[in-house]
This record gives structure tokens, C-alpha cells and sequence, in this order.
């Protein structure tokens, strides 16, 4: 498949089920656990503003709200309008209203114009954490995307990265089930895209679950680096 072809029957995929997406994706059985493990490394603070890169339907929500508490902000991006629709219900079914959403392709957006849109929502033009879950191994290149997070976070900022790899070890035997999974969702799993934290990030802090299939990277933008 060519990679417009891919791409477009990925935007469609995800327009289609974005009203199931929570059931189908084995989110409480195995990656709900990668989740919990990167948003437990990040030093979140009560009262900031995070940015959710590849938000979908906003399952990071009520974890991040947890941390930061109704004095924060959250900041969800992502390209499918479905998708946020699904985020929107959820985010006003809790009663949430620090939650901002923004429709836009991380590997293609402006920065600086997304960063004007955070703000004229009532949050902050840079956000202090910025997180990705399972998100980048979608984009191509995910690369631009995770530079589009680095802009749209403050100097010193705390980024996490969670995707997924095939898994290691024992969990090995499952790697066929992993690879199906991973390509029935259009994702990337030789991606790989925590490497941009250990490359770019100092202060590294890495944790992994399901067998090494879920992999956590958490850093801190050095001070001085644009």
C-alpha cells in the first residue's frame, strides 16, 4: 500500500470507529498499563498546563486530571475530528472545562499559529509538560511531530513518550499478536519514536510493561535548547 493510500485508510479507519475506539482498544487488558506508567513518571504539578499530542479520544484525561487538578490545563491535539468529538463528550460528561481542544496534523501544523489557537482558549501559548501515548508510531513522519511538541512546550519542559515495540523476553511468543495489533491500528511497531527523548532530553527516566511491548520514556528539554 502507498503511503498516501495508507495514510488516508488509516484517517478513515479512525473517523469510523472513533465512536467504539474505547472498547476496541484493549486499553483496561493491556495498554492501559503503559499509560498509567508514563503519566506516574511525569512531575506533574497541580495547576499545569499539558499538552496531549495524538489525544484521541482523551483517555489521558482523567489520569492528568488527577494530577493537575482543575487549576491546570490540558491541551488535546489531535487530526481526526471524530476523535475529539468522542474527547469533547468526555471532558463534558466529567465536567472538566480546563480541557482545550485543537484539531490539527502534528506532522504538518504551525507551531506558532497552534500556540496563538492555545492561547485565545484561554490557556498558555507553551505548555509546561507535553506527552505523547501510543501516538507518534501513527504519524509520518512522527519526527516533525514530536518537533511540533518540543515548540509547543516551555524551555525546560517534561516530556514523555509511550509507544509500543515487539515485545521481549518470554512475552516474545506473543510478538505475532503484537505486530497484528499494531498493524490493525495503522501503527508503526519498528518506529521506535522514544529514541527522540534519549537523543534529545537529559534528566532520562525509561519503565516498561506486557512483556517490554509497551516502552515509557520520560526527559527534560535541556536549558538553553530551542
Amino acid at each position: 500500500m502507498q503511503k498516501d493510500s495508507a495514510e488516508r485508510y488509516t484517517r478513515e479507519k479512525y473517523t469510523a470507529f472513533a465512536p467504539f475506539y474505547d472498547l476496541l482498544s484493549a486499553e483496561h487488558p493491556v495498554y492501559g498499563a503503559g499509560r498509567r506508567r508514563l503519566i506516574e513518571s511525569l512531575a506533574l504539578r497541580e495547576g499545569d498546563q499539558v499538552l496531549d499530542l495524538g489525544c484521541g479520544t482523551g483517555l489521558n484525561f482523567g489520569p492528568l486530571q488527577n494530577r493537575v487538578g482543575l487549576r491546570g490545563v490540558i491541551v488535546g491535539i489531535d487530526r481526526s475530528a471524530q476523535m475529539l468529538v468522542q474527547a469533547r463528550k468526555r471532558a463534558q460528561r466529567h465536567g472538566w472545562d480546563n480541557v482545550i481542544l485543537i484539531q490539527a496534523d502534528a506532522t504538518t501544523m504551525v507551531a506558532a499559529e497552534v500556540s496563538e489557537e492555545m492561547t485565545q482558549a484561554g490557556g498558555s501559548g507553551l505548555s509546561r509538560v507535553g506527552l505523547a501515548t501510543y501516538s507518534l508510531s501513527l504519524m509520518d513522519p512522527w519526527v516533525r511531530a514530536w518537533g511540533n511538541m518540543w515548540q509547543l512546550t516551555e524551555p525546560e519542559a517534561e516530556l514523555g513518550v509511550l509507544d509500543m515495540q515487539l515485545p521481549s523476553g518470554v512475552s516474545a511468543l506473543l510478538s505475532p499478536l503484537a505486530r497484528a495489533a499494531c498493524r490493525l491500528g495503522g501503527a508503526d511497531i519498528e518506529a521506535h519514536p522514544w529514541a527522540a527523548v534519549e537523543r534529545d532530553c537529559a534528566e532520562l527516566r525509561s519503565a516498561s510493561a506486557r512483556g517490554g511491548h509497551l516502552q515509557v520514556r520520560v526527559g527534560v528539554k535541556p536549558a538553553g535548547r530551542r
